[in-house]
């Protein structure tokens, strides 16, 4: 089922936003990705058990169950692969791999699962601007800045994103499809253990990515619309394909006190 957000599936802040710099944004943001290298996400949903049961063929390869299953030859590969190797254990069953595990995936371990192995990374552009080592500490600020290459080459996009009606950041982050690649359908939680939706806001500046949530009681989609949205990542979501690249940016932290507010007056009572 969706659980959304103040009865609602996702929140429209296109209102509440004023979004008018998003046309000069997009052009800093096209010309800055084709300066700066960027890595992969995604590609692990199937494995770690955060798809919905009906759309775990759309993962295709996993690179979890890729992983667990190289041979000794195999594995000594991708361990060589690592930006530290000698950290790795002998074996793959001695520990975790990828996004916010023991080994976060380096970006040639990543290329190499995609061309030998044929993993699936729906998300082949993911550029962190405030990077995190783990998801549970996405809100908070502590002892966190934007990167040098952010700084360089996406100033008018962080002066955006610090005029956004957060007490403060913990996390931003662009994701960005390739033509016809679609995001695989997950969720960020687990509603019965988190009481609280955490608080971000995406951008589309194009307004041409197609996020959906799924209801997998209903086995069907709700599009999410517009240039500025805040869902449930408690709810399962993904994007569809499409023939053209598409991206956004995803900033996590905290809402001011005034921001959260007025959405709940206006929302809860209309």
């Amino acid at each position: 089922m969706i659980h959304g957000i103040f009865g609602r599936p996702y929140v429209d802040l296109e209102k509440y936003v004023d979004l008018t710099a998003l046309e000069s944004l997009d052009e800093e943001i096209c010309l800055g990705l084709a300066e700066v290298p960027v890595d992969y996400t995604g590609g692990s949903h199937r494995s770690m058990e955060i798809m919905p049961a009906s759309r775990t063929s759309e993962a295709h390869v996993d690179y979890g169950e890729v992983i667990a299953s190289l041979d000794p030859d195999a594995y000594a590969t991708f361990r060589s692969l690592a930006n530290e190797p000698t950290t790795y254990p002998d074996r793959p069953a001695d520990a975790t791999f990828g996004e916010e595990r023991d080994h976060p995936l380096s970006r040639r371990q990543m290329l190499w699962l995609e061309y030998r192995h044929g993993v699936y990374f729906p998300w082949k552009v993911y550029l962190e601007m405030i990077p995190n080592r783990t998801w549970e500490e996405k809100s908070s600020p502590d002892g966190k800045e934007f990167t040098r290459i952010a700084r360089t080459f996406f100033p008018k996009t962080i002066a955006f994103v610090r005029s956004l009606p957060f007490a403060h950041i913990g996390r931003c982050n662009l994701m960005g499809l390739s033509s016809n690649d679609h995001g695989t359908a997950h969720r960020d939680g687990v509603p019965e253990e988190k009481a609280k939706v955490d608080h971000f806001i995406t951008l589309c500046p194009r307004g041409n990515k197609r996020l959906y949530l799924w209801d997998e009681e209903k086995k069907e989609k709700i599009a999410v619309r517009g240039r500025a949205y805040w869902f449930n990542d408690s709810d399962h979501h993904g994007v569809d394909a499409d023939p053209f690249f598409r991206y956004s940016i995803r900033i996590d932290g905290v809402f001011r006190p005034d921001f959260l507010a007025t959405l709940e007056t206006d929302l809860s009572s209309s």
